[in-house]
């Protein structure tokens, strides 16, 4: 044990298969006690998968698993704990309908003699947890009507709450606002000087570097190699990454705007969580060759003006106006008769996760003469079609166009909305954090097609929480804060400072009508 004291958890020659495909082939990983370690990789290059053989969701085929030096088995996520190994998982594991309290206690319930629950010891401890890392959350609130930057911080005081000392952050940013995303840093910082050791699963350099100690990289399911943060550059790190040099910077020339192609008067839309509206009497256009952005702190009403927009949840007022046709009481024609949506999530709204990778590709146009004929569906046809967008935007998945949509990596499940909605030629895109959980070489990829789009003539609406998106994709920049838009920018002549008082509320501009 003495010569490997300093690595808390070893994960030796990790062999994983799945039908299809080899998801870490003789993976090594060496954890130092106390350090922040990141784990870089393209869209299923394995990082997942192998945090879910160290969590015991996986049992590997080959390898070993040693903690303080000494061989372990870990059978199940009970076994993990046991450890005192946490995960929050990049789709969050929570019960919607009970309260965050209840899920933060779940499976770990402390009781009296007679078995009845301690509930008031577990709240004064999850309060203590929560004001000690400035984890603030509604004890009694309902899962389901929590923004997912709040489910977050449920998952990481779900771990904290069982005391576990290694905490695995699989793509824990994906979801969250700038504000959120420093707070979790210097969370992170904070559990590393007291001892905990982090694996941290990311895509994005900017916060590897910023955080992580050292970094190990994966692509395709091999191990690249570990350096140390201080002796690498982004560039380099992209290169080990992807296996060729990548664009970082969005290359675009200057926009050309047209018509008016979406237009938007005083548009309101309710709250799902109290009796004011989410959206308040919102107006705006978006113009044939422009990439229009909303930018905000995650909250303010943007999730809602989307789903108001598309027909997902019903507005309280305003009008709708699509190439010149009033879609206000239409939800068909805003549902993807007029437009292409990419959502903000993935899983409720963009796939059918127990439909394969083909059915899901087809899931509004299978009525297409391409795809069927008298009533029945062509499947050679849609066969084609989906292997064309699979190689076109570098679909991975174990079983190609027949793979289970679930089986696929979140980035994966993410690539294929993209592929699905930019080939429909609507003449407006709605993208709704399109490049959330992607790699730099999707991203890279993604951010082109948009641009391509967008000089082909087509309207993109825009909804971002990454700044540097927000900053080098769009042509303008509209804010929101509180269900209000406070500000219209133009990125080239704006500061990501100017931005962030934008979006906190401390500035705000006259736009649609008087400023408050």
């Amino acid at each position: 044990m003495a010569e490997n004291s300093e690595y808390v958890i070893e994960m030796l020659h990790i062999t994983k298969e799945f039908p299809g495909i080899r998801a870490n082939d003789d993976i090594t990983l060496q954890l130092r006690r106390g350090e922040i370690h990141a784990l870089l990789g393209e869209n299923g290059a394995g990082k997942s998968t192998l945090m879910s053989v160290l969590f015991g969701l996986y049992q590997p085929e080959k390898g070993e698993i040693r903690k303080n030096g000494e061989v372990v088995k870990i059978n199940d996520p009970n076994d993990a704990t046991a450890l005192g190994i946490g995960m929050v998982h990049q789709h969050f594991k929570l019960i919607e309908v009970f309260t965050v309290l209840d899920n933060i206690i779940l499976g770990a319930e402390t009781t009296d003699k007679l078995g009845f629950l301690k509930k008031k010891d577990a709240r004064k401890k999850v309060e203590e947890l929560s004001s000690r890392y400035g984890l603030s959350v509604d004890l009694d609130a309902k899962v389901e009507d929590i923004t997912v930057g709040m489910q977050q911080r449920v998952e990481i005081l779900k771990m904290l709450y069982r005391d576990n000392e290694i905490l695995i952050f699989d793509e824990p940013t994906a979801v969250l606002t700038p504000q959120e995303i420093d707070e979790l840093m210097a969370t992170m910082k904070e559990f590393s000087k007291e001892g905990k050791s982090i694996l941290f699963i990311s895509h994005k350099l900017n916060e590897i570097m910023a955080v992580a100690d050292r970094v190990s990289v994966l692509r395709k399911g091999k191990y690249i190699g570990t350096v140390n943060t201080k002796d690498v550059t982004k560039q380099e790190l992209s290169n080990m990454m992807v296996g060729r040099p990548v664009q970082l910077e969005v290359k675009k020339a200057p926009a050309h705007p047209g018509e008016t192609v979406l237009k938007v008067e005083n548009f309101s839309v309710p709250s799902h969580t109290h009796k004011a509206d989410a959206v308040k009497d919102v107006s705006f256009e978006v113009r044939k060759g422009e990439i229009l952005c909303i930018a905000g702190i995650d909250g303010n009403g943007q999730t809602e003006l989307i789903h108001g927009l598309t027909g997902l949840d019903k507005a309280s007022g305003g009008k709708i106006t699509l190439c010149g046709e009033d879609i206000s009481h239409s939800t068909i024609k805003r549902r993807g008769l007029w437009s292409s949506h990419v959502p903000e999530d993935r899983h409720k709204h963009g796939l059918v996760l127990d439909f394969t990778l083909e059915q899901n590709m087809v899931l509004q146009s299978y009525l297409d003469p391409r795809f069927q004929h008298g009533g029945f569906i062509k499947t050679r046809e849609i066969r084609e079609y989906a292997n064309d967008l699979i190689e076109r935007f570098d679909v991975r998945s174990g079983q190609g166009p027949v793979t289970i949509a679930r089986a696929m990596s979140g980035g994966n499940q993410q690539k294929a909305i993209i592929a699905r909605e930019l080939d429909r030629d609507k003449p407006l895109i709605i993208a709704v954090q399109p490049t959330r959980g992607l790699d730099v070489g999707a991203i890279e990829n993604i951010h082109a097609e948009l641009v391509r789009e967008r000089d082909e003539g087509k309207a993109i609406l825009l909804v971002s929480l990454e700044l540097d998106e927000v900053m080098s994709l769009s042509d303008r920049i509209l804010v929101m804060y509180e269900g209000e838009i406070v500000g219209e920018l133009d990125p080239k002549k704006t500061t990501v400072q100017e931005l962030g008082l934008y979006m906190s509320g401390a500035k705000r501009d006259k736009v649609g009508g008087e400023a408050k």
